[in-house]
């Protein structure tokens, strides 16, 4: 993947800053409305409950973080973190009229380094998001680090479809299609396409919930969305 010079962390933060204020509705464009639906899934998954506290990490726009809290709501908290101060922007303004607002904190920082302390969290997801970081058996550990024994760390990403046909036709669309949607609504046509390379070289959900075992944690596994378009990776800290 061609990064024009740069380390891979300033050019993800360049690129996710170019394309925030855009970035949800190219989300539900290009997922068919269907991304709510696999955050509610990654929810159940991470096992967020009232009262828990729970650190989502590359957050983004605050999309996973707003359903979190919903989850741990009345009482529990939720902290997201990002790179880009331009996602967070957004992500603050999806949260100023949220009915759970008061429950979610957002704060900017790297995924490589977390700024907490080991056990902090009852559980850490991270949506779209560990295919951008520059080492990710790093930040896999990072994750693992902060979250509380018996707690959950849940990816929720691209993955590897593997059906005959509907596999061509999902890469032709996201390696043609993808980045002219970018550029018709974003006017960013070259961002979109590195999320088409970066999923490209993502390893497969089934290389990763290995990665997830390699990284420490337990009871490893994924789940496959839309046909192993999108994939749920989960592992608990033992």
């Amino acid at each position: 993947m061609d990064f024009a010079g740069r380390d891979k962390a300033s050019y993800v933060r360049e690129t996710f800053n170019q394309i925030a204020s855009r970035y949800d509705l190219l989300n539900t464009l290009m997922s068919f409305g269907l991304d709510k639906g696999w955050r509610k899934k990654a929810v159940k998954v991470v096992q967020a409950k009232p009262g828990m506290r729970v650190l989502d990490v590359c957050c983004g726009t605050g999309q996973l973080s707003m359903e979190l809290a919903g989850a741990v709501s009345p009482n529990g908290e939720v902290t997201g973190l990002d790179f880009s101060e331009n996602m967070l922007e957004v992500a603050k303004q999806n949260t100023s009229n949220f009915a759970n607002r008061d429950l979610v904190s957002f704060i900017q920082g790297d995924a490589m380094s977390l700024p907490f302390n080991e056990n902090s969290f009852d559980g850490a997801t991270v949506g779209w998001g560990l295919r951008n970081l520059p080492d990710l058996k790093k930040g896999i550990s990072e994750m693992a680090r902060v979250v509380k024994p018996g707690g959950y760390v849940v990816s929720l990403d691209m993955a590897k479809p593997s059906w005959p046909v509907f596999k061509q036709i999902y890469w032709l669309y996201f390696e043609r299609l993808v980045p002219l949607m970018g550029k018709i609504w974003a006017g960013k046509s070259k961002a979109y396409q590195y999320l088409h390379d970066s999923a490209r070289e993502f390893p497969s959900q089934q290389r990763l919930a290995m990665i997830f075992q390699e990284c420490g944690l337990v009871d490893t596994g994924y789940i496959n969305l839309a046909g192993g378009v999108v994939a749920i990776v989960k592992g608990k800290k033992p």
